[in-house]
């Protein structure tokens, strides 16, 4: 690990713990940190960049501990904290700029095109996250959604079947085995 690597998960971490502390939900355990490791072995397995990528995925979510902007524009305001950070630390420019875009286009809700190795490896990562911590799914839905336990299956069920579709073709092809066993557990037909 980098030393500008290190440097920003300790910034990151520390949002993260700040947040808990009020809330009572820990992004980087919680999910932060799946990204993490999922988008390095992408960026390994694909070739890309991989300290960009995993600078991309350390900050692809920093607004939301940072309690910077609203949910929604996440990502927005993300990008211009990872500017703000990454200039402090004299990240070159053109560099900067990758990771920047990398949290920019992380979301696939706003159906941004990525146009980099390294983008789609960040928000590849995003998504198999979800599936890496579906206690944290529940949480969402069931505890700050407050949905009854049918809404709350079947907005599960809609979700995780919107992340897949939103993964890369190759990364998709990888992942149909997994997808359909964690289906089939959550959700058996009655």
């Amino acid at each position: 690990m980098s030393e500008i690597v290190e440097k920003i998960k300790e910034e990151l971490i520390k949002r993260c713990n700040t947040y808990n502390e009020k809330y009572n939900y820990d992004f980087w355990n919680d999910h932060i940190k799946y990204v993490v490791k999922n988008a390095v072995e992408l960026a390994n397995k694909y070739n890309a960049d991989v300290e960009i990528v995993e600078l991309g995925a350390l900050l692809h979510d920093i607004a939301m501990p940072s309690e910077i902007g609203p949910r929604e524009e996440h990502n927005v305001y993300g990008a211009q904290i990872a500017d703000e950070l990454l200039t402090k630390l004299n990240y070159p420019e053109d560099r900067k700029e990758q990771v920047k875009e990398c949290v920019l286009r992380h979301r696939g809700s706003k159906d941004l095109p990525r146009n980099t190795l390294e983008e789609q490896c960040v928000s590849d990562a995003d998504v198999i996250a979800h599936f890496d911590c579906i206690p944290s799914l529940f949480r969402l839905v069931y505890q700050e959604m407050n949905l009854s336990i049918k809404d709350g299956e079947e907005y599960l069920k809609k979700k995780l079947e919107r992340d897949y579709n939103k993964l890369s073709d190759k990364t998709r092809e990888n992942l149909e085995d997994r997808y359909n066993n964690i289906l089939k557990v959550l959700f058996v037909n009655k």
